[in-house]
């Protein structure tokens, strides 16, 4: 059936004519078309989503079935709009009618995929913020989440920059403007995107965490969050220091927190009165305390006779303790010293300190 035939069988009102020189019945055929395609769209939409669900189901991940569930709607629109551009062939619009529907219908098309694109990244987001990777970074979650708004607006500025040159606007000349202002903006805001872009470094390289005992250059404390413009450190004086992102992102970093072990690293000074054999005595003394505590790291230390110092015998010991908590390090290290004098003790000797011996000669 086409556009004559129902010509020839409708009643006279609904051959006058209307706005754009539209007849009535083409007006009423334009709504009811839509109307029907919506109808049909959501049943080709749920379709299509349930082949895609028994698609998608058998993969071991849950995003993608997300991301499925989430497209229901942008699918029922799609369908919509490919039925109706579809259809209008069959109403016999005017020229100037049908190009500025097929217009709107193309900028409907380019404004459904962008809508789906939404929706991915949405979901996408929420995938990656919730996975083991975001786990082991707590602080790249905060990125994750400046990364899904940047996406989604870039995704925004170019669906309406690409639905507005469909429909036939002068595009070049929006952007030209666009781009006096972006500069404008882009040197006013450059500090701003300094600091961002370092959120993103830290965030990405994962030099610490929040928690982390840390040193920025000169600077030692307890790193409280880590924010997009700034870093916010808790010094030993308990004092609260921001330091902007991008300076963070270039100074140098040592975390504490990352250690595996911790040195115990001492010289021992005994009296210039110790004999050798007191002196092997206290080696061997010293190398078993190490040995025999449970924290001990086997694979590497050192307990040696030194130097003859100014005022002392030196012993030199450096060794390792399998502990990352500065803490438990600092009570092992206490008992580790206070076993070391009772070494010396037992060994008949004891500790030196600074002192000279002045010889006086009487002139004869």
């Amino acid at each position: 059936m086409n556009a004559a035939w129902f010509r020839a069988h409708l009643p006279e009102w609904l051959l006058g004519k209307g706005p754009f020189q539209m007849e009535h019945w083409q007006w009423l055929g334009l709504v009811a078309g839509f109307l029907a395609a919506w109808i049909v769209g959501r049943f080709a939409g749920r379709v299509t989503s349930w082949v895609l669900r028994r698609v998608v189901s058998r993969t071991k991940a849950s995003w993608d079935d997300e991301v499925v569930r989430r497209l229901g709607a942008p699918l029922t629109f799609g369908w919509t709009i490919a039925i109706v551009w579809t259809a209008r062939s069959g109403l016999d619009l005017p020229e100037r009618v049908d190009h500025m529907l097929v217009r709107g219908l193309r900028a409907a098309i380019v404004a459904g995929i962008f809508w789906g694109a939404l929706r991915t990244i949405d979901v996408l987001g929420a995938a990656l913020s919730q996975s083991e990777w975001a786990k082991e970074r707590p602080s790249s979650r905060a990125l994750i989440l400046l990364g899904r708004r940047v996406s989604k607006t870039l995704i925004v500025a170019m669906g309406l920059i690409t639905v507005v040159a469909d429909l036939g606007y002068p595009v070049a000349s929006l952007l030209a403007g666009l781009g006096v202002g972006g500069v404008a903006l882009a040197l006013a805001s450059q500090k701003t995107v300094e600091n961002l872009f370092g959120a993103f470094s830290i965030g990405v390289d994962q030099p610490f965490r929040v928690g982390d005992f840390i040193r920025l250059d000169d600077m030692v404390g307890t790193v409280e969050a880590l924010g997009l413009r700034s870093t916010r450190i808790r010094t030993l004086d308990r004092t609260l220091v921001a330091i902007p992102n991008s300076r963070v992102s270039e100074m140098k970093t040592e975390s504490y927190a990352a250690r595996d072990r911790i040195r115990l690293a001492c010289t021992i000074g005994v009296e210039y009165g110790t004999t050798a054999a007191q002196m092997r005595q206290v080696l061997e003394g010293l190398s078993t305390v190490l040995k025999e505590h449970p924290k001990f790291w086997t694979e590497g230390y050192m307990v040696r006779f030194k130097e003859f110092g100014a005022s002392s015998l030196d012993i030199e010991v450096m060794a390792w303790f399998t502990t990352s908590d500065w803490n438990e390090f600092v009570a092992i290290r206490e008992g580790i010293l206070l076993q070391f004098m009772e070494v010396v003790e037992k060994a008949g000797t004891s500790f030196a300190f600074p002192s000279q011996t002045v010889y006086v000669k009487q002139a004869s």
